[in-house]
C-alpha cells in the first residue's frame, strides 16, 4: 500500500517524520483528509487538531497556525506548535484560556495584541479538545 511522507517542523524542533497511511488537516478552509497521490497543492492550516493514521495506529496532536505543503508522496507541515496528545499539560492549557479570556475582557489591548491573545486562546483550546477527545 502507498504511504504519504509526513514532516512536521516548528520553529523548534522536527516534530514528527514518518511513513503514513492517512493525515487529517485542520485547514483554513475546513478539515482535510490527505490519502497518497493527493492533488498537490499549499494551504494554510488554522489551531486545531492533526490526526496521524499509520496502519492500525493513530495519532492525535494539537497544531497551531501554520501552512502544509502536499504532493502525492509528501505532506509538509510547519507550525507554531505541535503537541502529542499525551504530552499536553490539560491544568495549564486551562489557565492560559483562562488568562486569554480574561485580556480579552479587560478591553487594554491594541489591535496587534488582541490578535495575538485570540491566536493564543485558539491554540490552548486546540489542545484542550485533543486532550478531552476520547473522554466520557
Amino acid at each position: 500500500m502507498a504511504t504519504l511522507r509526513l514532516e512536521i517542523v516548528t520553529p523548534d524542533k522536527r516534530a514528527y517524520s514518518d511513513d503514513v497511511d492517512m493525515v487529517v488537516i485542520p485547514a483554513k478552509e475546513g478539515e482535510m483528509g490527505v490519502l497518497p497521490m493527493h492533488v498537490p497543492m499549499m494551504t494554510q492550516i488554522m489551531p486545531g487538531e492533526l490526526v496521524v493514521r499509520k496502519g492500525n495506529e493513530t495519532l492525535h496532536l494539537a497544531v497551531g497556525e501554520g501552512f502544509v505543503e502536499i504532493t502525492q508522496t509528501r505532506v509538509n507541515v510547519l507550525t507554531d506548535m505541535a503537541i502529542e496528545e499525551q504530552a499536553i499539560d490539560e491544568s495549564a492549557a486551562e489557565a492560559a484560556i483562562q488568562r486569554a479570556q480574561d485580556a480579552l475582557k479587560s478591553h487594554e489591548l491594541g489591535g496587534e495584541e488582541a490578535a495575538a491573545v485570540q491566536v493564543a486562546l485558539a491554540k490552548s483550546l486546540a489542545q484542550l479538545r485533543v486532550k478531552r477527545r476520547r473522554r466520557v
